[in-house]
């Protein structure tokens, strides 16, 4: 089974080549129907470029599968174009290498009865005692305290075993297939009084700190006029700096890479953006809905805009636009947070924070910053292929590389027929022969060394789309831009060198 993709464009290059596609995955295809094979597809004006990874995703397995799963994350993940993500650990039991005990605590069953006594092998070795094909590539996040708690930090000897480094000879595949590779205790802040012992703990794995930096004890929407407008309690901007300067001053005490989530005030920004400037280990994010929503947004979508930390002003939302247009910002992440629509409805104290962004993430985002003239197509891949793959210490796929070491050369003017890759290509040079016009370079994934280590998407920047959230292969249907026309799509998802997904 094979595709080939004809006139497609590098991303970072310009060149157009013809791809070979020679291994199409069904099994792991969510919709059947797209899988095509044996196909020559003209994809003129279409983009090859690294896969998109997200070091911030939410899949509610195990605990709470009536929102998301494994299995819906993963084909909502590759139906947006990404490769690999990092899931975080507030899933039931958390994610913190502690033996579950207690068999009536939410989601303890399942992991159980697969036969399990950890949630962090319970993921790795999930498609094997699930009997399902996962379309992408996962790492795992651990728990910074004990069950997620913010008593106590959680015991490094839990967990030190599955991150990458530390007694590798002893792993299964599964266990190097998905690793531990970061720290975090996403939802919620690290608590002051186990922030130093988590940054030892962090030290002592060589991995990173990954921080929901926003901490409040009141308040639901942010702070301002359309906070009172809906008679709503606020959260003040400063509940996210506090949290970033105090990381900072750890950063700059102990040198442990900080990373900070979804940042979304001009405030913290001015921040971040010294901190960096000093060379300190610093790194952030943001996601989607802080460059593409204000807090206004409240009063059009209700709770499908309410998330943690809140959408902010329309000033912060344009101060986000321009830290990343700055380099301030290091990649987009999308804080999937899969909820129900019932649970949406309970009003604004009681809805869950968050929404769903990773099948319409790209378009989002190409539609406010690449259309809005703030960055290029290239930056955009950048910031949703390359940043997030050096933060999770993955090798993006080179594409422009794999062009050069493995595509067949295109016929000269000496020699209309071309030759085979690797032969006689010094001497075309020496000649002056010169590549002919109108005839591309063909990539063959089957001819490549490590193909299992190359990981695409293939892109339309220019496709207009409207987001139709029932169409979505995630479980929830939670997310404020349903109806959105947005530009920029991705159509096919390629992982080890195979065909994950397909909209060709």
């Amino acid at each position: 089974m094979s595709i080939t993709l004809r006139n497609i464009k590098v991303w970072n290059t310009g060149e157009i080549i013809d791809l070979v596609v020679p291994g199409i995955a069904a099994a792991y295809f969510a919709d059947t129907s797209s899988v095509v094979d044996g196909t020559d597809i003209d994809a003129t004006g279409l983009t090859l470029a690294p896969g998109f990874e997200d070091p911030h995703v939410h899949f509610r397995d195990p605990g709470q599968t009536y929102k998301e799963s494994m299995v819906s994350g993963c084909r909502a993940s590759a139906s947006g174009g990404y490769t690999n993500v990092l899931i975080m650990p507030n899933t039931l039991p958390a994610l913190d290498g502690q033996t579950v005990t207690d068999a009536s605590a939410p989601g303890a069953k399942e992991v159980l009865d697969a036969g399990f006594d950890n949630v962090i092998d319970f993921l790795q070795q999930y498609d094997a005692a699930h009997n399902v094909k996962l379309p992408v590539r996962y790492d795992l996040c651990v728990c910074a305290s004990k069950d997620r708690a913010g008593h106590e930090a959680s015991d490094v000897a839990d967990w030190l075993k599955y991150v990458p480094g530390f007694e590798d000879d002893a792993k299964t595949p599964a266990m190097l297939a998905h690793p531990v590779t970061a720290v975090s205790d996403d939802g919620s802040a690290v608590t002051p009084k186990i922030l130093d012992q988590v940054l030892e703990n962090v030290k002592t794995s060589d991995l990173y700190l990954i921080e929901h930096c926003e901490h409040h004890d009141t308040g639901a929407v942010n702070e301002g006029p359309v906070s009172r407008e809906l008679g709503v309690p606020g959260i003040p901007e400063d509940t996210e700096l506090k949290i970033v300067a105090r990381d900072i001053e750890a950063a700059r005490r102990t040198g442990v890479h900080v990373h900070f989530q979804h940042v979304s005030t001009a405030i913290s920004f001015e921040a971040i953006r010294k901190a960096k400037a000093e060379g300190l280990p610093i790194t952030c994010e943001t996601a989607p809905h802080y460059l593409a929503l204000s807090d206004e947004a409240l009063l059009k979508y209700g709770t499908l805009a309410k998330m943690n930390p809140p959408l902010r002003s329309e000033a912060d939302r344009k101060a986000t636009i321009a830290a990343i247009a700055d380099g301030t910002v290091d990649l987009l992440a999308t804080d999937h947070a899969p909820h129900t629509l019932e649970e949406k409805e309970l009003g604004f104290l009681e809805a869950p924070n968050g929404i769903i962004g990773l099948e319409c993430a790209y378009g989002v985002c190409h539609k406010v910053l690449v259309d809005g003239g703030f960055i290029s197509d290239e930056r955009l891949i950048e910031l949703m292929s390359v940043g997030p793959a050096e933060l999770m210490g993955h090798a993006p796929t080179d594409v422009a590389a794999l062009v050069e070491d493995y595509a067949e050369p295109a016929p000269t003017g000496e020699d209309p027929d071309g030759v085979i890759a690797g032969e006689q290509v010094a001497d075309a040079a020496e000649s002056g022969a010169s590549q002919r016009e109108g005839v591309n370079r063909l990539l063959d994934f089957s001819h490549v060394d490590d193909a299992d280590a190359v990981d695409l998407v293939v892109l339309d920047t220019a496709e207009e789309w409207t987001v139709d959230p029932e169409q979505f292969h995630s479980k929830a249907r939670n997310t404020p831009f349903g109806g959105w026309q947005v530009t920029g799509r991705p159509l096919a998802t390629i992982i080890g060198s195979k065909l994950m997904f397909s909209r060709l």
